[in-house]
Order: C-alpha cells, then sequence, then structure tokens
C-alpha cells in the first residue's frame, strides 16, 4: 500500500486508526471497532552523508536498525521490541531507556507525512536538519497515537553508532560518569551504560564504585505502565512504590519509572502515588478498560482544541486518549 492508496482508505473508513506490529496496542485507552489500516514499508530514501532517511511508517524497527548498521549510523528509537514499527513507535511516543543521551524520540524526527480523517496527505517538517520553518508538526504527531492522522511516512535523523557499549552495576554515585547514555535504579542497584570506542571504556575503566554487567531487563507482567515525574522526584516516588506490590526501575536524569505488576488493583494503585508526587502514569499493558493516565490530563482542553482542529469528525482513534 503506497500513500495515496492510504489515503483512500482512511477516507472510506467511518472511523479508523492505524495498525503497526502491534506490540504497543495495548498502551493508552483500547481502539475499540475502528477499522485498522496499514502504512506503507521500507526504505524511501536514506543518504549516510546528511545522516538522514526516510521509511514508511510500517517498517519494523529491526530493519530500520540493519540498514542503518550498515553504515556505522543509527537511530535510537529503542522501542521494547524491535519488531515494532516506526510509526508505532512516534504515535505511542514511548521514548527507549538511552533518552538521557540521545534525547527523546520527537529529538529524531525531521519530517512527516500522515493522512487526515477526510483523506488528505498532509506533510509537516522537512528533510534537512536545520529545518526551522513553519509550525513544528512532527513534535505534534509524536505521541499522538493516531488521533491527529495516521502516519503514512517519516524521515528521520540519523547519529554515528557507538563501536562499543558496557552496562556496569553498583551502589555508589554515578554523577562522575561523563555523559552516560542510561542510568538505571531498581531501588537497590544503579545501572549505567556507556558508550563510545573500544579504546575510550578501557581506558576509562568501570564505573567507580561499580562492576560489570549485563544489560538489566526493564521490569515485567501482566500488567505494565510508565510514570512520568519531575527527574527530582524520582527517588521520592520509587520509595512509595517499594511499599506496595509493584515491580519497578527508574531512569535516572529522564523522570521515567517504569512498573509493572500482577494485578489490575496494584497497577491502579501506581496511578495514585504518580498523581500525589506530580506525575501521571501511562498503561502500557494489561487490564482493559484501564485509562492508564489516572486523574484528568492538566492540557485536555487544549488537546481537545487541536483534536477539534486536526479530525473535527472524530474518525481517527476514537477513544485513544481520555479527551
Amino acid at each position: 500500500m503506497d500513500l495515496t492508496e492510504l489515503a483512500a482508505a482512511v477516507a472510506a473508513a467511518p472511523t479508523v486508526v492505524g495498525e503497526g506490529a502491534r506490540t504497543q496496542w495495548e498502551v493508552g485507552n483500547p481502539v475499540g471497532d475502528a477499522v485498522t489500516v496499514r502504512a506503507p514499508a521500507g526504505v524511501v530514501r536514506y543518504e549516510p552523508a546528511d545522516m538522514t532517511i526516510t521509511v514508511g511508517a510500517a517498517t519494523r524497527f529491526a530493519q530500520l536498525d540493519a540498514i542503518l548498521a550498515e553504515h556505522g549510523q543509527e537511530c535510537p528509537l529503542d522501542p521494547r521490541d524491535p519488531s515494532a514499527t516506526v510509526g508505532g513507535v512516534l504515535a505511542c511516543g514511548l521514548s527507549g531507556i538511552r533518552r538521557l543521551r540521545h534525547g527523546p524520540l520527537r529529538d529524531h524526527v525531521l519530517e512527516v507525512r500522515f493522512v487526515t480523517g477526510d483523506g488528505r496527505i498532509v506533510k509537516g517538517g522537512g528533510p534537512t536538519v536545520k529545518n526551522v520553518t513553519g509550525y513544528d508538526v512532527p513534535r505534534l504527531i509524536v505521541g499522538s497515537f493516531g488521533t491527529l492522522g495516521v502516519l503514512g511516512q517519516v524521515t528521520l535523523r540519523c547519529r554515528p553508532r557507538a563501536r562499543a557499549a558496557s552496562w556496569s552495576r553498583g551502589t555508589a554515585s554515578a554523577t562522575d560518569v561523563y555523559r552516560p547514555a542510561s542510568v538505571l535504579w531498581d531501588g537497590e542497584h544503579l545501572f549505567v551504560r556507556r558508550e563510545g570506542t573500544e579504546a575510550e571504556l578501557e581506558g576509562a575503566g568501570t564505573v567507580p564504585g561499580f562492576e560489570p554487567c549485563d544489560a538489566p531487563a526493564l521490569p515485567d507482567g501482566a500488567h505494565r505502565g510508565r510514570v512520568s515525574v519531575e527527574p527530582g522526584a524520582v527517588c521520592a516516588l520509587g520509595r512509595a512504590l517499594a511499599r506496595g506490590d509493584v515491580r519497578w526501575c527508574a531512569e535516572i536524569g529522564v523522570g521515567t519509572v517504569h512498573v509493572a505488576t500482577d494485578t489490575l488493583d496494584a497497577l491502579a494503585a501506581v496511578r495514585v502515588v504518580a498523581h500525589a508526587h506530580g506525575g501521571w502514569m501511562l498503561r502500557e499493558a494489561g487490564g482493559d478498560g484501564l485509562d492508564g493516565f489516572g486523574c484528568p490530563l492538566p492540557n485536555v482542553p487544549l488537546m481537545r482544541r487541536i483534536k477539534a482542529a486536526f479530525d473535527p469528525d472524530g474518525k481517527l482513534a476514537p477513544g485513544r486518549l481520555p479527551l
């Protein structure tokens, strides 16, 4: 399916939602009985010298990563499941655990082409790194859950791929580590990821007070969520979560806390804790009907105005966001 065919399918459907690999299908609210459509897949254009790549939104991250690796480059979208599609990752807006060094998802998107509810193909942004004209539509689309348009094609910013990476585990402070790619904390240990050349990693040795370890696994369970708080509130939030029936791991310096529980009630309790610490929780998996946001979001009025401007008939991903 090309963009023209995608536009025709969206225009003909009474309600519609873009479908990728369904690796993040449970994130947010259920999508109901909307017609599912799929975007094009594959590489449209790759300019290694410019470090930009344009792909169909249904391209799987694993395929994208393999192509970039051949040229010593990467685009650190870092989905939890490598089989996730690029469009699905961007639509859900879930940044990977290397956000501390590489930035959030929206920083990697230069241009988007998406289909509106009435079947129009709209372009936002531009295929150059220094594109600064017009409204920043790409950043608006990232994390919109397909409620503003069905992503069809994206242009991404690439960067050199680190030649080596290592994880270390310890209980001491990691503040002396120069530009770590990720610092995770599970309430007991800190896990630090460093990236660079082999010589850089060997020359610096291990992190003081730490020992080499395998990459840590994010908490898993029947019910999962992602809490967002101010970075300075992570420690207090972690101590509060430790008193409940929840497994968790926090991204230090970012303010994202990954949580997993065995019961729906325990996940719902995390929402309350998140709100008490000035944050909110997005449900990632488990618990049909749990909105995942807990208390109403403070920006709902603005979100409703944007939704009305982009999708006045309300046919795109109805109910996915609690508007």
